[in-house]
């Protein structure tokens, strides 16, 4: 593993290095405090961003990546930057790369804890995934059975761990059926509802209610926004995410969705939404978007059409 060179200080240079893709970052001009880490794990695992908080007793983990592997680099690097040892791990949404790593964190002596409408969901999206993912990523522990976090109840609160308060705000649909957002001293660690320089992760969401989530971040006037793909940012990030929603609704709407989702439209939509976004890393993650949003359109279409004129 190469060498992590912890500096201290406020205001200093990052504590950050590459390392077969992976990507290390504690710093105040990258993460907007000193107490916040970030790791984001190779292309190989979808460049997964999962973030630290430290305080004066121990560190609360947001999210638990996609593989053990990626999670153990994560805890390594928040140790030796810290001192201290995780106390808390906090899941933001029923994605394999926010949930895997549950079982890891829990033999480590630490509780996770997700919403009880995320906890909900978890074991569906599992069933539904491992078989196509656990092969490829058997050498990575990809988790075959399932550890569920733990409830934290149904309702916005507050947690705390090792000396760090944090505000778990329950939130509805959007890339997911079901999201928990952390608030933290003008902070906010979002999970795939926010992407940057990505295509983002869509999972059984819809892109109205995902549009009303983003709406809610921004009522939070955050300082920094911390996203599930990418480096943080400002409140920007928010509404550059917004833009790509419309951008992708309106790709769609211009095909007339009504009847089969056909690849001659998928190839034009994603043709389109590419040349408004050539750069964005994880085209894949594209498809399954796409797909749910010519059906919602569809579905609207038809409802329509089904209403008499003079109703």
């Amino acid at each position: 593993m190469a060498a992590l060179v912890v500096l201290s200080g406020v205001g200093c240079a990052a504590p950050r290095t590459a390392e077969e893709g992976h990507w290390y970052s504690s710093s105040v001009e990258e993460q907007g405090d000193a107490r916040v880490g970030e790791y984001v794990s190779g292309q190989w695992s979808f460049k997964t961003a999962s973030y630290f908080i430290e305080g004066p007793e121990g560190f609360i983990l947001i999210d638990t990546q996609l593989v053990p592997t990626a999670l153990r680099k994560e805890i390594r690097f928040a140790e030796n930057k810290t001192g201290k040892k995780v106390k808390l791990a906090i899941v933001l949404h029923p994605n394999p790369d926010r949930f895997n790593g549950t079982a890891w964190v829990k033999d480590l002596g630490a509780p996770v804890v997700t919403s009880e409408q995320v906890r909900a969901l978890i074991p569906e999206v599992h069933e539904r995934w491992w078989p196509v993912f656990f092969e490829k990523y058997a050498v990575a522990l990809y988790p075959r059975t399932l550890t569920l976090p733990d409830s934290f109840g149904g309702g916005t609160t507050e947690l705390s761990a090792g000396g760090v308060t944090v505000k778990a705000h329950v939130l509805g649909a959007g890339c997911s059926p079901a999201h928990v957002v952390i608030e933290w001293e003008g902070h906010l660690f979002t999970g795939d509802l926010v992407a940057k320089g990505s295509h983002s992760w869509f999972d059984n969401g819809n892109t109205e209610a995902w549009l009303a989530r983003l709406d809610e971040l921004s009522a939070l006037k955050p300082k920094w926004v911390h996203p599930g793909h990418g480096r943080p940012g400002g409140p920007e990030l928010i509404d550059q995410q917004r833009e790509y929603l419309h951008a992708v609704i309106d790709a769609v709407a211009a095909e007339h969705p009504r009847g089969a989702y056909t690849q001659e439209a998928f190839s034009r939509i994603t043709d389109a939404v590419g040349r408004r976004y050539p750069d964005r890393d994880l085209p894949h993650f594209l498809r399954l978007l796409l797909g749910a949003e010519w059906a919602r359109q569809a579905t609207a279409e038809r409802v329509l059409t089904a209403i008499p004129a003079n109703h």
